[in-house]
């Protein structure tokens, strides 16, 4: 625990997602929110089809969705959203031509009914 998951728009060819997936993890270390480095479990994923509003004009997005087991305060959840938002801004330069979004959301994953277990 816990589990980033990284979406983005095609038209975003220049993300480097092993670069960004590595920032957003040590970004989630240095909080002190997680036991240790190796609970921490990111991935990354392009989405080919999409949509953002209804401008012909070319948009895209950064999304990344924060799953972590419940209990933590309001001004945690949201320390760490602007962390990871902070991590996402500072990637690079993005397309001049293309408008592109970037978010963060966290969500709880219920403490009591999540299991898991490290194998080897």
């Amino acid at each position: 625990m816990p589990h980033l998951h990284l979406e983005y728009t095609a038209n975003l060819p220049e993300l480097d997602t092993d670069k960004a997936l590595l920032r957003l993890n040590h970004a989630l270390v240095a909080s002190g929110q997680f036991g240790a480095e190796f609970d921490i479990k990111s991935r990354a994923v392009k989405v080919e089809s999409f949509r953002v509003g209804t401008a012909m004009s070319p948009r895209g997005f950064v999304a990344v969705r924060l799953a972590l087991l419940s209990g933590r305060s309001p001004q945690i959840k949201k320390q760490l959203s602007e962390s990871l938002l902070a991590v996402l801004q500072d990637l690079g330069a993005w397309p001049a031509d293309v408008q592109v979004q970037l978010s963060v959301e966290l969500l709880d994953i219920d403490r009591d009914s999540y299991s898991k277990v490290a194998i080897g």
